[in-house]
């Protein structure tokens, strides 16, 4: 695997071989409770403490065989070359709403670093005005109520949102906030230049006008992608990006539209609904009823057609995967109370390693349990701090590479 450029993603269940993560770091710690909501969040995570929890995360994931990637390794490597980082910054700054005329220096100041990780740091974290020794100029005096001279990405740990690999190819994903937006930046630069994905076809783009997340797209085999149309991913970029893939010929099929409720606590698909082993899923018992499925598929002249699926998820599961038997353990079991508090701590989001073996948040203790009951491995994480940021095990990969599924 360690020589292997590309990417092979054509299941959720197959053997993870390579991953890209992100260690939580002080990007959480430019969170006040005045901006917490605007970035997203619930609460305010401490950095150090959701560091050792996601280290925990990452140990699992490494004994399990997965050669793992950290998001600030990769962009480093990308930015040593002086022409990539000029380039880089350029459009950082721009879409950071960074003034250059009331900070004059600023450009140069990070251009010139020669610490790269010092300065990727800089870009995820956020720089405090009160970090930044090169002000002076008579326009500073109106700004000093800005405490950041340009914004954190706090969310960057979820990585599976901005970037999503389908099959052989990639999906640069347009953000649905604003405040997540610069998150795409850096896995279009990763794909135009680090050598893992040389020549790696390109499905959709983050400036496509139509927004698309990561979490709404799950591969559930060789011939059929599932995407969610939820809060933050729309119709015409599911439309999109399923012409791409259908005319790619890269085996796939079938796309599933998922339609799910437009709400906060279920804003993605993999909240409410992931893949654990061939013929077992996690599912919230909340969107069974409102769940509509759609089959989207290409005629001989690539023309999009599109048929309604109803909402028998089990039935129409076992066509499409061609299934004798289909289990759903739904989260928090028979309870209302346990399947909403495990629900929004992410009960459902698992992330399957290999076939019938998953990693979860040790709080969603009725889920876990159902988990064992059906016969699948269970690697428990604490999440404490993690789970503050509202996404799971799931969430916090971005797959290049799994085994194929017999």
């Amino acid at each position: 695997m360690a020589d292997r450029n590309g990417v092979n993603v054509y299941s959720e269940i197959g053997k993870l071989r390579r991953v890209i993560v992100h260690r939580p770091g002080p990007e959480l710690d430019n969170l006040t409770p005045p901006t917490m909501k605007e970035f997203l969040f619930e609460d305010i995570p401490d950095h150090i403490a959701a560091g050792d929890e996601h280290d925990q995360f990452v140990d699992i994931l490494e004994k399990s065989g997965a050669e793992v990637y950290y998001s600030n390794d990769i962009l480093a490597e990308v930015l040593a070359d002086p022409a990539h980082r000029l380039e880089f910054l350029n459009d950082f700054l721009s879409e950071a709403h960074v003034f250059l005329p009331s900070l004059p220096h600023l450009y140069e100041h990070l251009l010139s670093m020669e610490d790269i990780q010092k300065l990727v740091s800089f870009v995820m974290a956020g720089l405090r005005r009160e970090d930044y020794r090169k002000n002076g100029t008579s326009l500073d005096l109106l700004d000093r109520k800005k405490m950041l001279l340009f914004d954190p990405m706090p969310n960057l740990y979820f990585t599976r949102d901005p970037m999503s690999v389908i099959g052989r190819g990639v999906s640069v994903n347009c953000m649905w906030a604003e405040t997540r937006q610069r998150e795409s930046l850096i896995p279009d630069y990763v794909i135009k230049y680090h050598p893992l994905f040389k020549q790696v076809p390109l499905y959709f783009s983050r400036g496509e006008n139509a927004t698309l997340e990561g979490g709404d797209i799950l591969i559930l085999s060789r011939e059929v992608l599932a995407v969610g149309i939820s809060q933050r991913t729309e119709t015409a970029a599911v439309k999109t990006l399923a012409q791409r893939v259908l005319t790619a010929d890269d085996g796939f099929r079938h796309v599933l539209v998922f339609m799910i409720p437009e709400r906060r606590a279920f804003m993605h698909l993999d909240t409410v609904f992931t893949m654990v082993d061939r013929e077992i899923f996690t599912i919230h018992p909340e969107i069974e009823g409102p769940l509509e499925l759609y089959d989207i598929t290409v005629n001989a002249r690539e023309e999009l057609r599109i048929k309604n699926l109803g909402n028998n998820l089990p039935s129409i599961l076992k066509t499409y995967l061609r299934l004798n038997e289909v289990e759903l353990v739904r989260c928090g079991g028979r309870s209302r109370i346990d399947s909403q508090r495990e629900q929004w701590n992410d009960g459902a989001n698992t992330l399957a390693i290999a076939p019938g073996e998953v990693i979860v948040y040790d709080r969603n203790r009725v889920t876990n349990r159902l988990l064992r009951e059906a016969g699948v491995i269970v690697h428990e994480i604490v999440s404490s701090e993690l789970s503050r940021g509202r996404g799971g095990p799931r969430c916090m990969t971005q797959p290049l590479w799994r085994e194929d599924v017999d």
